[in-house]
């Protein structure tokens, strides 16, 4: 399919600098663009919940969103939010944790994950899993009625596909894992990372960037790092995978989902034509946004 419109303009306005020379970003850079978030307009008014509030999962910070104003137990939903290890964080990713709080009817619980290059791999794995964990032992402190899944989107993907295959080795049931253009191999050498290695938001030499900043000299194949490395997934929870049709890491999602199905896994995906890199975070600019995200509730009411 071609570029959808929204995301034609969207590419016309923010025209990357394919001759960035990532390597001579500086650590002051990255923290002050951290501070920055240009498409903050973009993102959606933050909807006023009956229950916001701020905690640590063992010194890990988090976001609590509740949309029921009672107090019984509710499944859990755990986000992992996007922007290459490297950026992001619970504040970027506020409205979008409002809206699937409000969407599933399920208590999510955002992650606030420790933050690459200051923080390389295993940290965000790492803090990640902890949340996880964390919500399995003390299911009261977050009015859980036991049911835990886990969605995240981008580098944020990575990690809920890694907590997945965690919480199976671990003994821990989860329900359902949401992945939003997920980063599942860090191999990045797919047909889609060829054919969309620039131009499109999130390019190719942007992504191994982010991942040289995060992983470093680690070995890519870590499944800790390249879900789609896992040698084994059977067990692991169902799955629901988004991919836009533009974008890098399309086919590694969509390798991952064919995988997990091949296995016996419970997997859905889905294509969203025209469409490019980190569209699901930008209601304001992408109709298409809407409709994936009412999708991935609709999956996660599902199964939880």
């Amino acid at each position: 399919m071609p570029l959808h419109p929204q995301a034609r303009a969207y590419l016309a306005a923010n025209a990357h600098d394919e001759e960035t020379d990532y390597d001579a970003i500086t650590l002051e850079e990255i923290q002050q663009a951290r501070v920055r978030d240009p498409a903050a307009g973009h993102r959606g008014a933050p909807t006023k919940l009956p229950y916001v509030r701020d905690e640590q999962a063992e010194g890990v910070p988090i976001r609590i969103y509740r949309a029921d104003p009672g107090d019984g137990r509710l499944p859990v939903v755990v986000f992992f939010h996007g922007g290459g290890w490297v950026y992001g964080g619970i504040k970027r990713s506020d409205a979008l944790g409002r809206d699937l709080a409000i969407r599933t009817g399920a208590v999510v619980v955002s992650a606030d994950y420790r933050l690459a290059p200051e923080h390389p791999f295993p940290a965000a794995a790492d803090d990640a899993w902890t949340v996880v964990r964390d919500i399995f032992a003390r299911p009261a402190f977050y009015q859980s009625d036991g049911s835990v899944a886990v969605c995240g989107e981008s580098a944020g993907g990575n990690l809920a596909a890694v907590v997945a295959w965690q919480a199976r080795d671990a003994g821990l049931r989860l329900a359902h894992q949401s992945l939003i253009f997920p980063v599942l191999d860090l191999a990045m050498d797919t047909p889609s990372h060829r054919e969309f290695a620039k131009g499109y938001v999130l390019g190719t030499k942007e992504m191994a960037w982010f991942a040289r900043q995060y992983a470093g000299d680690a070995d890519r194949a870590d499944p800790r790092l390249s879900p789609l490395c896992l040698a084994d997934v059977t067990g692991l929870a169902p799955a629901t995978v988004v991919t836009a049709e533009y974008d890098v890491l399309r086919d590694e999602g969509e390798a991952y989902a064919a995988r997990l199905a091949r296995a016996g896994v419970p997997a859905e995906s889905r294509r969203f034509e025209g469409a490019v890199h980190g569209f699901v975070g930008l209601p304001g600019l992408f109709d298409q946004a809407v409709e994936a995200r009412e999708y991935v509730a609709e999956r996660l009411r599902e199964s939880l």
